[in-house]
């Protein structure tokens, strides 16, 4: 699905946030289906990091629990889609905004996975 002017259709139900995100990329680059697989999760981490943000400002970053008082579940979960989309933008190796225009080499090679104690 794409529209008139060459940009694909945002993904239904991507709210504002992600259809920032979808447009500013899409508008600079043409990427191949892998890559829009990529951004369609990007999208839908974007959106729903705002939705937590929304949560947490709305009830407080820290809650009562039978433990006493610990950071709400919805910042936790927040910082870890943070990472998640850092990781999805990287594959995407979409530069930011004070890097050249052209976007960076491909990466050769295969990273292992991080161990405990390395």
């Amino acid at each position: 699905m794409t529209k008139s002017d060459g940009i694909p259709a945002v993904p239904t139900g991507t709210k504002a946030g992600g259809r920032r995100l979808w447009r500013a990329v899409l508008s600079d680059y043409d990427l191949d289906e892998h890559e829009l697989a990529l951004l369609r999760e990007a999208v839908r981490t974007v959106d729903l990091c705002d939705d937590l943000d929304t949560l947490v400002k709305r009830e407080g970053v820290v809650i009562d629990s039978p433990q006493g008082r610990k950071a709400h579940p919805a910042a936790v979960e927040a910082r870890q889609q943070r990472i998640a989309l850092a990781r999805l933008l990287a594959a995407l190796r979409v530069p930011l905004g004070d890097q050249a225009d052209t976007r960076p080499q491909r990466r050769t090679g295969v990273r292992r996975p991080y161990a405990v104690g390395s």
